[in-house]
């Protein structure tokens, strides 16, 4: 038995999970739960339909898991004094210096009006720059002109990220560049994008990858050897999958592409990981920041970053600001936990309250904005197990 987690909780937990796996439901899966220094964790199926059995150290695609990760490293790059937190961007991202803004979000793209300001760091890590997912694309009759252009561009910033079309960082910050906000810097939350655009930030305020800044100031300190862009052992990977009206069918292969360097390394959504990898990353905000961040830094990931007025304008759905905010790249609840999920099928939560760090990693891409029931039945389990 874990420290602090009943034998009678962790049965039931196994019986949650389990209840979950089968060829039309989760092929398999992984659950991690941590309370303390005590580690109880579990593999149920296969990476594949019909393939071999998922194990512990299984890895797996993460998507909107990798922006704790990007605000991490931007918060370690800040404390070296390369950029700052209040900086405009301008002086590292000239394409995004002098924005134009859509009068309407639904414009043309000439229709607009200068920013009323620069671009900051602290815009880019609370996703208020002023692009990226808003919920009023899902309740327009068609998509908007600048969705259209940025597909067009292929940023993949507007969507589930596609590291076989994103151009280099270079050609991916010149094609946003060439975009209008829409808002002005400061004004409203709007998902995802932020986090792409600090990977080119953080990569040229360092000199090299986006990719090596992560590896020196969080994978290696943290000991997250699994965790990466792409993979050297595609057969330890799962199979990433999509619902269909006949069942799962195949997304993403295990040698497709998570197995090669992408020419875009994704802040938002491009890591592949594993449970220990991001339990060791929980366990360093848990512990306040060592060894990679200063107290200052962790408490600032881990509490709410936004005003009432940038909340106010909503953020996906009339409800998301209900019982949760935005800290530096992830969700901060008013109770104290923080996380995110991954749309292609991964949950991280962490519950300082509690000591507790819940992590399930499937290989079924969501199908829409509400965490899945897998995720949402194992949480509810390892809440019920704390003794």
């Amino acid at each position: 038995m874990a420290a602090g987690l009943s034998q009678t909780g962790l049965d039931q937990l196994s019986k949650t999970a389990a209840s979950h796996v089968a060829d039309d439901k989760v092929p398999g899966l992984v659950v991690l739960i941590a309370r303390g220094k005590q580690v109880h964790a579990e593999a149920h199926g296969t990476l594949a339909i019909g393939g071999s059995p998922v194990v512990r150290d299984s890895i797996f695609r993460i998507a909107s898991i990798t922006k704790p990760l990007t605000g991490a490293a931007t918060l370690a790059v800040i404390e070296e004094g390369l950029i700052g937190l209040d900086e405009p961007v301008d002086r590292l991202l000239p394409e995004l210096s002098h924005p134009r803004v859509l009068r309407r979000v639904d414009g043309q793209l000439g229709d607009t009006v200068a920013a009323q300001r620069s671009i900051t760091t602290r815009d880019l890590l609370t996703f208020t720059f002023g692009f990226g997912f808003i919920n009023e694309m899902f309740m327009m009759p068609g998509p908007l002109p600048v969705v259209t252009a940025s597909h067009d561009l292929k940023l993949s910033t507007i969507g589930p990220p596609d590291p076989t079309v994103q151009p280099p960082p270079d050609e991916w910050i010149a094609g946003l560049g060439s975009l209008p906000l829409l808002a002005h810097p400061g004004e409203r939350w709007m998902y995802n994008t932020g986090a792409s655009v600090l990977g080119v930030l953080l990569a040229r305020a360092a000199g090299r990858s986006f990719g090596e800044v992560l590896r020196t100031r969080l994978f290696e300190p943290l000991g997250m050897k699994d965790t990466g862009f792409w993979t050297l052992e595609p057969d330890r990977m799962a199979t990433a999958y999509r619902s269909a009206p006949d069942g799962l069918v195949v997304w993403d292969e295990p040698d497709g592409a998570y197995a090669r360097p992408p020419a875009f390394e994704d802040g938002a959504g491009g890591l592949v990981s594993t449970a220990d990898d991001l339990l060791a990353f929980a366990q360093m905000l848990l512990r306040g920041g060592a060894p990679t961040l200063s107290a200052e830094s962790a408490r600032a990931m881990t509490t709410d970053q936004l005003t009432a007025e940038q909340k106010a304008r909503g953020g996906l759905g009339p409800d998301f600001f209900a019982t949760q905010s935005w800290s530096f790249c992830q969700a901060v609840r008013n109770d104290g936990a923080y996380g995110w999920a991954g749309g292609f099928g991964s949950n991280w939560h962490v519950d300082p309250n509690n000591d507790l760090v819940v992590i399930s990693l499937t290989q079924r891409m969501h199908e829409s904005a509400a965490m899945p029931p897998v995720h949402g039945d194992i949480l509810d389990a390892a809440y019920a197990a704390l003794a």
